[in-house]
């Protein structure tokens, strides 16, 4: 990779790691070490590509796309010996938002399934269209709007019919 290309990269992927380490904490319901994991993984397939990406016009979306397939595969191959915990580790950024708040999401979130959660945060939290969101995950879109519709009423049995109070928060 020559030293344009090379500072383009690592310009691109300073700007994005951070936000890419956000959708992947919600993906992995707040296990901070597999998010950094699949943004590393992430970061280091998008440099093995990045001459052809670059000339695509979109790298984040290319990026978050690889994000969601990393955790997809990583939650599929899974091995039946882990487990899950319920304790959540403290999270970087202190002040923003109410602590009890956020872990009750990421618990909310961490009951659903893989995929479900996926469409979640692909679909509200990156806010994509249902084709974007069909394309990243490899499915139809009547997939991801039946996939989007289960996730949501699950959220609303979980954390009871006023999601209102939880959207303002």
């Amino acid at each position: 990779m020559g030293q344009g290309r090379m500072a383009d990269y690592s310009e691109f992927a300073s700007a994005r790691a951070g936000h890419l380490y956000r959708s992947a904490c919600l993906l992995t319901a707040g296990d901070t070490h597999l998010a950094e994991d699949l943004v590393q993984e992430t970061l280091g397939r998008v440099y093995v590509r990045w001459g052809r990406i670059a000339r695509v016009g979109n790298p984040a979306a290319y990026a978050q796309t690889v994000l969601t397939r990393a955790f997809l595969a990583h939650q599929r191959r899974r091995s039946s010996t882990e487990r899950s915990t319920a304790v959540f580790p403290d999270l970087p950024g202190g002040g923003d938002g109410d602590p009890s708040l956020r872990l009750t999401l990421l618990d909310a979130l961490a009951r659903l399934p893989a995929k479900d959660r996926a469409v979640i945060v692909l679909r509200y939290w990156e806010d994509r269209s249902v084709e974007e969101t069909a394309d990243v995950m490899n499915a139809s879109s009547a997939a991801v709007r039946t996939r989007c519709v289960r996730a949501l009423g699950r959220l609303r049995e979980l954390l009871g019919e006023d999601l209102g109070e939880y959207a303002r928060s």
